[in-house]
């Protein structure tokens, strides 16, 4: 099934004002659908969820609970308890690594090529709690040897904690194989999922994680809505992050006891229209088939990463294109990176992310590229015309340092 780019681009206005979107890794567009979807929530049944008995409560509980079954089966989780919605992906690898219950000695096992969501959390467990953060490297391609994680976990690891897809270069790590090592040792593993879930089908029961985060803003849906899938099992050997209003199943003056997940784990009132529009951004995605997808964008980054390889004075960083997603990240040899994205952004309305992309000890200690770098991506609705455009304006900039 090949994807009908010119009508999906019709479900987003914003492309219309002659805009080329190449931002994606950073947060995406929101189509017509999802937007509809969550003002159809404010005009006909705006109320709170699973706190009335009228008409327009239901409704709303009935619209999230019919969210959670869409994630539940857009990622093949087994049940609906092990849907968590969160804020982000971040709240989520936060729920983790305050929910479980460290002692003195674990270790967690993480890489340098990660964003510093799941990287920081880790770091002040180790300051707060005396657990020991061992870090695999990477080489500049981003490959990670198994070798190495094989070192790395020991009985004395609690949880891995890796990235599905970097959000730097793009390289797809194996995640199912990480899984086999780190549960060979007893230890649980948590999958940063925020690069991957909006770009390629992705199956928790085939990847075998305990923990699965990832963001709606970065596909398709609105910001203020995450989920973090917990794998039955591993649930009981969690916390939540925050209780109150919700959680609860009986209290007293005398103590209180939780509700069961998922329940138990979203304190308040939730993002209630975020993540009605994020079901429906599922849907989306689901229409036009994952699988369509992927390969929609392994055409546009081959052509963007031989179109930019070409030109003289970029670097381009991850491995080739046959071994990445739709993420490019590269510099032009003598502009620093928020100079590059300027120029594309006032020559010709290119819209890129420069900078270190919350991954500084990458650009810093694998890279060796201090001052970060620009980063293109793609997604359903970039078309070639807009990459063939990209190259030549970067080829613009490199001919004017000549």
């Amino acid at each position: 099934m090949m994807l009908r780019v010119d009508r999906i681009r019709k479900d987003f206005p914003i492309l219309d004002t002659g805009i080329i979107y190449l931002d994606n890794a950073a947060s995406s567009l929101t189509p017509e659908p999802v937007i509809e979807r969550m003002l159809s929530f404010y005009r006909e049944y705006r109320a709170n969820v699973e706190r009335g008995v009228h008409r327009l409560s239901q409704r709303a509980t009935h619209e999230m609970e019919e969210a959670r079954r869409e994630i539940q089966r857009f990622i093949s989780a087994s049940a609906r308890e092990e849907i968590i919605f969160t804020k982000n992906a971040t709240e989520g690898i936060n729920a983790v690594a305050r929910g479980l219950r460290w002692k003195r000695g674990d270790h967690i096992v993480t890489t340098l090529i990660e964003h510093h969501s799941n990287f920081i959390p880790w770091q002040r467990l180790a300051q707060d709690c005396g657990v020991r953060l061992v870090l695999v490297r990477a080489s500049r391609e981003g490959e990670i040897s198994l070798d190495d994680f094989e070192r790395a976990v020991s009985d004395q690891t609690k949880l891995v904690a890796v990235t599905h897809v970097s959000n730097v270069l793009g390289c797809v790590l194996p995640v199912k194989e990480v899984v086999r090592i780190a549960h060979e040792h007893g230890a649980l593993v948590l999958v940063d999922g925020a690069q991957s879930v909006p770009h390629m089908p992705v199956s928790v029961r085939k990847l075998g994680c305990d923990f699965l985060v990832f963001s709606g803003h970065k596909m398709l849906g609105p910001t203020g809505v995450g989920v973090l899938y917990a794998r039955a099992d591993a649930l009981a050997e969690l916390d939540p992050l925050a209780i109150g209003g919700g959680t609860i199943d009986e209290v007293s003056s005398k103590g209180y006891k939780l509700a069961k997940p998922p329940e138990g784990f979203e304190a308040g009132t939730p993002p209630i229209a975020e993540t009605i529009g994020l079901a429906e951004a599922v849907r989306y995605l689901r229409t036009h088939g994952m699988t369509a997808i992927a390969a929609h964008e392994r055409k546009l980054t081959r052509e963007l990463y031989d179109g930019l390889s070409s030109i003289e004075r970029v670097e381009i960083y991850g491995p080739p294109p046959s071994k990445r997603t739709g993420i490019v990240a590269f510099n032009v040899e003598g502009l620093g990176p928020h100079d590059v994205a300027a120029t594309l952004d006032n020559a010709a309305k290119i819209m890129v992310r420069s900078g270190h992309h919350c991954a500084m000890p990458l650009h810093r200690e694998v890279l060796n590229r201090p001052q970060g770098s620009v980063r293109a991506s793609v997604y359903l609705y970039n078309k070639k015309e807009e990459i063939e455009r990209l190259i030549s304006v970067v080829e613009e900039i490199s001919r004017s340092l000549a």
